[in-house]
């Protein structure tokens, strides 16, 4: 029946999400979820919002959450924006900030929902390649255009480009809008927040779905300029004036005020990902350097899928992208317990000894 469909949707092809699988008992390494429970204090915070006032509204500003995210970073209240997940902030920058005559750029191989905002919202685009070893290279982005936006560290590769690496693309970038997507930045990197004030054309977009272990809660935010915040403000009031439920604020702003139960489990993953990537190596792994809460790894012997699939065999699951071509021998794989991890590498030991 898809001649009801309007010919906007007929050219859309959608972002595929991370398996969730239904079944039990698997040691799950796909989504990059943090495998470590939030702060007990959202908890409490999420509980209390179970209450008669659930009749009511939340409030469309979430104020309180954007002051604490606000104190949290140094900045002030006007300087940020929150919606529902990274993912929505994004698709309202792109909306809001990336739509221009000049297509935007991005890199080859990086976070795939990208070219799905461009498809959705018509937005001209040209992506740039990785180098050889799957860094981005700031030269490539110093030419004309309608904006920049990249994760640091990059999805699915991890690699991360220093503040400094960051500082010179805004510098040769003064007349187009760069965003900054730090999804797992607190896993090894240093915040771009703290250029925002220097650079009138910076976004930083943020979320809790990963170091604050809240990706069911789904909240993500963005730190940029007064004049950036409102744009993505009259996107928002456009599409949806209540993005963020009760459940939603109050957990969100109860993990900002906790710092340090977060910065324990991030310790936890980083400590973690340190071992998995010693074993895999030590097995004939070729790892990336990773700076996020996975790793992207490949076999010289092994074909990638069919490495993920012996391990689905062993009710194992990571994630595996089949283009383009030059990423298809690798493995992202999220960094779990260190129960989990070991499990893998008694899976993988197996596999690559066949």
């Amino acid at each position: 029946m898809s001649q009801y469909w309007s010919a906007v949707v007929h050219g859309l092809t959608p972002y595929v999400p991370g398996e969730q699988p239904k079944l039990a008992n698997l040691v799950k390494l796909n989504t990059n979820e943090n495998p470590y429970g939030p702060s007990p204090k959202v908890l409490d915070a999420v509980r209390a919002e179970a209450a008669d006032t659930l009749r009511l509204y939340p409030d469309p500003n979430s104020d309180r959450l954007r002051a604490g995210i606000a104190a949290y970073h140094g900045v002030t209240a006007d300087q940020v924006f929150v919606g529902n997940g990274s993912d929505e902030v994004l698709g309202h920058a792109f909306m809001a900030l990336l739509k221009h005559a000049r297509p935007i750029l991005f890199p080859d191989i990086s976070y795939s929902f990208y070219p799905v905002y461009c498809g959705l919202y018509e937005i001209a685009h040209r992506t740039i390649p990785l180098t050889e070893s799957f860094e981005i290279r700031v030269d490539d982005y110093l030419t004309p255009n309608g904006g920049v936006v990249f994760p640091n560290p990059n999805a699915p590769t991890g690699r991360l480009l220093a503040l400094g690496e960051i500082e010179r693309l805004l510098a040769g970038n003064p007349d187009s809008v760069v965003v900054i997507d730090e999804a797992y930045i607190d896993f090894g990197g240093e915040s771009a927040v703290g250029l925002v004030a220097r650079y009138p054309q910076l976004l930083v977009i943020r979320t809790l779905s990963k170091s604050h272990a809240l990706a069911g809660l789904r909240v993500g935010y963005a730190i940029g300029q007064p004049h950036l915040i409102e744009a993505l403000g009259r996107v928002k009031d456009s599409f949806n004036s209540y993005p963020l439920d009760r459940f939603a604020q109050a957990g969100a702003l109860a993990s900002m005020e906790d710092p340090a139960w977060f910065e324990s489990i991030c310790a936890k993953v980083v400590a973690t990902r340190t071992g998995l990537v010693a074993s895999m190596t030590g097995m004939g792994f070729d790892v990336l350097p990773s700076a996020a809460n996975f790793i992207f790894a490949r076999h010289p012997e092994h074909d990638g899928a069919e490495l993920a699939a012996a391990l689905r065999e062993r009710s194992i699951i990571v994630r595996h992208f089949k283009n383009p071509a030059r990423i298809a021998p690798f493995l992202r794989i999220t960094v779990g317990t260190d129960e989990q991890c070991n499990a893998l590498l008694t899976a993988l030991k197996a596999i690559v000894a066949c």
